[in-house]
């Protein structure tokens, strides 16, 4: 089982890092699935949540946030569209995905909802999975993980080359 999980302390560097090496992965021929944020969108609200997510390999793109409002500070998250993203993965090529990446072990996850089934599943099919883990989800992702988990730095050379050793290492356990 090889999993992972990256953080920053930097404000929507996760994102920008996961994002980043997905889309390197992808280019350089791996199989992708899970999702990542979608980086062209602007957020309409100073905090950034407004958000919308890519699911790989292809798409669509999803809003996962909700209208609430200018004054509203409450979470934003629509529990719907999370729903909507995570069928969508399942349904998708998690069965041909040489890596699944999540892009935030979010409030939903950390409840035990959310991309935790997707998660699941790519493990027990030997699939590697890369999650973006904020602080205050930390421990709640590291009690799910059982402490298996890597802690990769927030650096995309090194992300990337731990996503490569490990998609190997799963295409040499199916070979031999």
């Amino acid at each position: 089982m090889k999993i992972a999980r990256v953080s920053s302390e930097k404000r929507g560097e996760t994102d920008r890092l996961l994002t980043g090496v997905a889309d390197r992965l992808r280019e350089e021929g791996s199989a992708l699935a899970g999702i990542v944020k979608e980086l062209s969108h602007i957020s309409a609200y100073d905090n950034g949540c407004d958000v919308k997510v890519r699911v790989m390999p292809e798409g669509p793109v999803i809003q996962v946030t909700q209208n609430l409002g200018a004054g509203s500070d409450a979470c934003r998250l629509d529990p719907a569209a999370i729903a909507t993203a995570v069928a969508t993965v399942e349904s998708g090529s998690l069965d041909e995905a040489d890596l699944f990446i999540l892009n935030k072990f979010g409030p939903e996850e950390a409840a035990g909802r959310g991309f935790i089934s997707a998660i699941v599943k790519a493990l027990e099919r030997d699939i590697p999975v890369l999650v973006g883990v904020g602080t205050a989800n930390r421990e709640a992702f590291d009690s799910f993980a059982g402490g298996l988990a890597e802690s990769l730095p927030a650096d995309p050379d090194t992300i990337r080359d731990w996503c490569l050793a490990a998609m190997s290492a799963g295409r040499d356990a199916e070979s031999g």
